[in-house]
């Protein structure tokens, strides 16, 4: 893996888009009592773009292809999305029952397959399978112990809800596979190098 530092450039854009992303809620808070965020919601969504987007820019330098950037936006997009979706407003039931504590193992393996694939795209693509796997079987899960039965928790909508992940994770999961088949042999040898 390339060793370099990020620009600081980059770095200090990814802050500021950053901090523009956080002035709406803090704009609409001022306006409407439909957006209430407390300082800790600030921090919370400082730290999720920041460092999904501090992420991007890592995994995205190894590899500059548009196949891979894609693969790598689609795979973060949709992690951050989950995890916010969950702390916001829970995906089965509300954000206190106890099942949507499973998603962070969703996001666990997702982190710890980029960790130890030293970001190679077909060791992504399995990870992003993995992924699209352990969502799937939650859903499962979700299903087979009534949690349908929860206000706000059909069937149909956990299975909707579950399912655009699972399909964003297959998405991102079919890019890496691409991103690799796409590869030249001194790339693949050089991303086996640290």
């Amino acid at each position: 893996m390339n060793t370099e530092k990020l620009p600081f450039m980059s770095v200090a854009t990814l802050a500021i888009a950053t901090a523009l992303l956080l002035l709406i809620p803090l704009v609409a808070m001022q306006f409407t009592s439909e957006v209430v965020w407390s300082a800790s919601d600030f921090i919370v969504a400082g730290v999720l773009l920041f460092g999904t987007g501090l992420a991007y820019l890592l995994i995205t330098k190894k590899d500059q292809r548009l196949i891979y950037r894609s693969a790598s936006a689609v795979a973060l997009g949709s992690a951050l999305f989950l995890v916010w979706s969950n702390l916001a407003v829970g995906i089965i039931g509300s954000e206190n029952n106890s099942i949507n504590l499973l998603y962070f193992v969703v996001i666990a393996i997702g982190i710890t397959g980029a960790s130890t694939s030293r970001f190679q795209p077909l060791k992504l693509a399995f990870t992003l399978y993995a992924m699209a796997g352990s969502q799937l079987l939650i859903t499962v899960i979700a299903l087979l112990t009534g949690m349908q039965d929860l206000p706000g928790s059909s069937i149909s909508e956990i299975v909707a809800v579950n399912g655009l992940f699972i399909m964003l994770f297959i998405i991102s999961a079919l890019l890496f596979g691409k991103a690799a088949r796409d590869q030249k042999p001194d790339q693949a040898n050089m991303s086996q190098n640290p």
